[in-house]
């Protein structure tokens, strides 16, 4: 549902102001609430770090991924470049900013997945390790299941922009599953920071 005006007048001035829509102020709501879970994360990660009894440790094991980072960061431009494009009705525009959305986050996700794999595989580390298993797994993991449920969302819009479903009076509620997007992105910020730079 659009944004709705809502005229406040007195004797001399009137103001015409423009609430937010149900769909944009629901997504902020659940930004809080998902921001909430992850401090919580991150702050269970930076209390145990160093704590475990034995190994590995982060420093032994962990490379800092930062061909999938910039992947992923680069997504929040294209989705992006996706919504203006389409709130200008360039539909062919939107469909390719929006699939390049997709095609970076899978990359990344599909970067992850291999990192876990060289870690369990190769390093010895699972979650049931140690502290750092533990804590690692639970903050990348959280984060991975939030790429996935945006990955999801854009998969499904991508398949109705294919078959022509998407049009210019969607651009709303794509520019609110595209909020969901850069959130994640952000959050990756705070997870690459804590576990890559500070944690090693």
């Amino acid at each position: 549902m659009n944004a709705q005006p809502v005229v406040i007048s007195d004797a001399n001035i009137t103001w015409e102001r423009e609430l937010p829509s149900r769909g944009r102020v629901a997504m902020y709501s659940l930004i809080s609430a998902e921001s909430a879970i992850f401090t919580i994360f991150v702050v269970a990660y930076l209390f145990y770090v160093g704590k475990s009894l034995t190994g590995p440790m982060p420093r032994d094991v962990l490379h800092a991924p930062i061909f999938f980072t910039v992947c992923l960061l680069s997504s929040s431009l294209t989705i992006h470049l996706a919504v203006k494009s389409l709130k200008l009705a360039k539909i062919g525009g939107f469909a390719l900013w929006w699939f390049l959305t997709l095609a970076l986050g899978a990359t990344f996700l599909a970067g992850t997945a291999r990192e876990w794999h060289r870690l369990i595989y190769n390093e010895g580390l699972t979650i049931q390790t140690n502290l750092f298993g533990t804590t690692y797994y639970s903050l990348v993991g959280l984060h991975a299941f939030h790429v996935t449920v945006g990955l999801l969302g854009i998969t499904t819009v991508l398949l109705f922009a294919l078959l022509g479903y998407v049009r210019q009076e969607q651009a709303e509620r794509v520019d609110v599953l595209a909020l969901y997007w850069h959130f994640v992105d952000a959050v990756w910020v705070v997870v690459f920071t804590v576990v890559y730079v500070i944690g090693r």
